[in-house]
């Protein structure tokens, strides 16, 4: 008997640390509502709310003007996602416009639009 109660002791055992050393879902980073700043622009430093969503596997999303949160959506062209690293495609005043964002912490990015001007965003919470 005594034989018989080690061996489920350690059958249980051995279910409760499996169930305990499953990895939790991996979450996604970049999808969400982000405050991004860009320095340095010649109409001065500007700021852009992305709204990033995740649809069939892709990232996708919008900007809104700051300046101007009721004025017209900037729609995002293309996201690439590199890792820790994310480049974003949009068109603003007839111009194409690239802003790339490498992860800092759990909650910023930093990186540059163009390859010119500084950008930082901020994750803004729900």
């Amino acid at each position: 008997m005594k034989k018989a109660s080690t061996i489920l002791f350690l059958l249980l055992l051995s279910v409760a640390f499996m169930g305990f050393s499953q990895t939790a879902a991996p979450t996604d980073f970049f999808a969400g509502k982000w405050e991004i700043s860009v320095t340095g622009t010649p109409q001065g430093d500007s700021k852009l709310l992305a709204d990033l969503v995740r649809k069939d596997g892709k990232l996708t999303g919008q900007l809104t003007n700051m300046a101007d949160p009721t004025g017209e959506k900037i729609p995002i062209n293309s996201i690439e996602e590199n890792g820790d690293k994310m480049g974003m495609a949009f068109t603003a005043q007839g111009y194409d416009v690239t802003i790339d964002l490498s992860k800092v912490d759990d909650n910023n990015l930093k990186g540059t639009l163009m390859n010119m001007f500084d950008a930082k965003a901020k994750r803004v919470n729900p």
